[in-house]
């Protein structure tokens, strides 16, 4: 086989593709996602042995383990399932995989969704894309992603070495197919690899019945090139994860860590595993797929070539016969590879289901949050187990807490923006603050769906009154984002055009931040600690005050300051739109207050 550099660098660009896809498709899901759809994966991955069917349906429609695994990422990313969840949507999937298994022991076939790929994005541009309604852009955003993903996936496949066509290449591995265990372990070792190259545990499932048809290995080599492709199909997952959250991540480690677990136990039931297989196919069959390799060593080479070319058409009896019996052996073997391996898939999750909580405490161990880490994930509260009951409203509160906590940290990224003057680490901080406004947005839809679902229960008139003010800080919060996010398209584009601020400014916008800081850290204090302290509101109220004094006065400076022509007109204008978002943001937060404390008359001068 010629393996050019060309070839390799097409692979490269064709795993750029794939990530590339990815991250579209998880973009797009986490804007078109609606309270409808989340409510489907919730009802549909509430219960284990619903994900676990989830998992098998979605597989057994796309004939790709790998294909739905990505997808479950996309979704655990989007924040649409959790962890938990996603585990046994990801264990389904094994056992849906077995069923490509079957289709190419039976028929020799397996249908390829990239073929879809180019209709899809006519579909995705088209209709959508080009739509005034950003609902269906969203959509067509995700379509074309899906479309994407699976294009790359496709010449991913065509680009490596073509050993599915080449199998003789694989010729020298028969010589270490009687060493025992050593063997089972060679050539478990030898599917993982192959599959992580040809990205395609049914391409690996195919290559595998090929080595065994030609007589090359045996029966239980074959079972452990299976076992091989079950930890070699989780690499793709884990290409997927790159791009992902940290959620996403420990999805993909997790799918790892349950087929590493299941080879594990298999191992150590291997050959007693194996006999079953063998007495069930005998049983069914009268085949003993143990025979095949034996019948291939017995023939001339000659012969055996002749009577493996179903294109040669044979007239003798005896080459008929002989024909006939090595299609029956390669038979058998075929359908026991592929009950191995549906059985394994079918044990190993009936086991470990039991189990995923504690695999979902492994992987967050193993992969630890860090500072930098954003995911939208709700803490507190669960929008697909809405309680009725008013204890459900001291845990919306601690959510709207942990919002407030993560808004001020939003604030504190954009001060950092201000002075950041490398492009590199400006860049990374600037996709933080974006990221926390597409999160804030989020939050602030689920918490407002959680407390509406739970104003429509028997409730008392305070609770009610409560829930309604709790609705309006939350609103208020995301406001507070909103202005975080302004301010650092504001220093982007200040960046953009290489437009230097005086120190003159800077100090001013310097105080105005400390002010704005102040204020956040005013209200954090008041409602995180559920205080209705009249000197903490007096504070509060003076701080705003002292806002709106400086913003005035900054103001009337800029004014004399442009008439002097200190700077420039296009300075002015960066300088005055920070200046003025920090003034709204701390309207923002006295609005949080006053929905906090029911309408304080305290802030009825401001």
């Amino acid at each position: 086989m010629d393996y050019s550099l060309f070839d390799f660098l097409t692979l490269i660009g064709s795993l750029g593709l794939f990530l590339f896809g990815m991250k579209m498709m998880s973009e797009g899901l986490q804007k078109a996602a609606n309270k409808k759809l989340k409510e489907f994966l919730s009802a549909m991955t509430s219960h284990r042995y619903a994900g676990v069917l989830m998992g098998m349906m979605v597989t057994a429609l796309i004939q790709s383990s790998s294909a739905t695994t990505v997808l479950i990422v996309s979704f655990v990313n989007a924040g649409l399932i959790n962890l938990v969840q996603s585990i046994s949507v990801i264990m389904g999937a094994n056992i849906g995989t077995t069923i490509t298994a079957w289709v190419i022991s039976v028929f020799g076939f397996n249908f390829n969704i990239s073929l879809l790929s180019l209709p899809l994005i006519g579909i995705g541009i088209i209709p959508l894309m080009f739509s005034k309604k950003n609902s269906y852009k969203n959509i067509g955003e995700f379509i074309i992603g899906f479309a994407i993903l699976f294009m790359g996936l496709s010449f991913l496949k065509n680009s490596v070495p073509d050993l599915q066509s080449n199998p003789q290449a694989l010729e020298f591995l028969a010589k270490y197919t009687n060493m025992g265990y050593s063997s089972v372990f060679l050539f478990l070792l030898f599917g993982t690899l192959l599959t992580i190259v040809v990205q395609s545990s049914s391409a690996t499932m195919a290559i595998t019945l090929i080595m065994c048809a030609k007589g090359w290995i045996n029966f239980e080599m074959g079972a452990a090139m299976v076992l091989g492709e079950n930890i070699g199909t989780t690499v793709t997952a884990n290409l997927a994860a790159l791009s992902t959250n940290i959620s996403g991540k420990r999805a993909a480690l997790a799918h790892t860590t349950f087929n590493i677990i299941g080879v594990i136990w298999m191992l150590i039931l291997f050959f007693p595993f194996v006999g079953m297989i063998q007495k069930i196919i005998i049983a069914l069959s009268g085949l003993d797929p143990k025979q095949l390799d034996v019948f291939t060593a017995s023939l001339d080479p000659g012969v055996l070539k002749l009577i493996s070319d179903p294109e040669i058409k044979l007239t003798d009896p005896q080459m008929i016969g002989l024909r006939e019996q090595l299609t029956s052996l390669q038979a058998s073997t075929s359908y026991a590879l592929s009950l191995f391996h549906t059985m394994f898939n079918i044990i190993n999750t009936t086991v470990l289901i039991w189990f995923s909580s504690i695999i979902a405490k492994l992987v967050t161990k193993i992969i630890p949050k860090k500072k930098t880490d954003e995911e939208f994930q709700l803490r507190y509260i669960s929008t697909n187990l809405l309680s009725a009951s008013e204890l459900a409203i001291p845990e919306a509160k601690k959510e709207i807490d942990d919002y407030i906590v993560r808004t001020r940290r939003m604030f504190d990224m954009v001060r950092e923006l201000y002075y950041e003057k490398q492009e590199g680490p400006f860049d990374k901080t600037f996709n933080r603050v974006l990221k926390y406004e597409s999160i804030s947005d989020r939050v602030e839809l689920e918490i407002a769906t959680f407390l509406n679902n739970v104003s429509e229960g028997r409730l008392s008139d305070e609770s009610k009154h409560q829930i309604r003010q709790m609705i309006r800080m939350t609103s208020e919060i995301e406001s507070i984002a909103d202005s975080c996010h302004n301010i650092a398209n504001t220093i982007k584009r200040r960046n953009d055009a290489k437009v230097v601020l005086t120190d003159e400014m800077t100090a001013h916008v310097e105080n105005m931040f400390g002010l704005a800081y102040k204020h956040l850290e005013e209200m954090a204090n008041l409602v995180i600690q559920n205080s209705h302290n009249t000197a903490e509101l007096l504070k509060i109220r003076d701080t705003e005050i002292e806002i709106n004094n400086y913003r005035n006065l900054l103001y009337q400076e800029n004014d004399i300051d442009l008439e002097a022509k200190k700077y420039t007109y296009q300075e002015a204008l960066y300088y005055i739109d920070i200046i003025r978002e920090c003034e709204r943001l701390g309207d923002y937060v006295v609005n949080v207050v006053e929905a906090y404390t029911g309408g304080s008359k305290l802030f009825a001068q401001i």
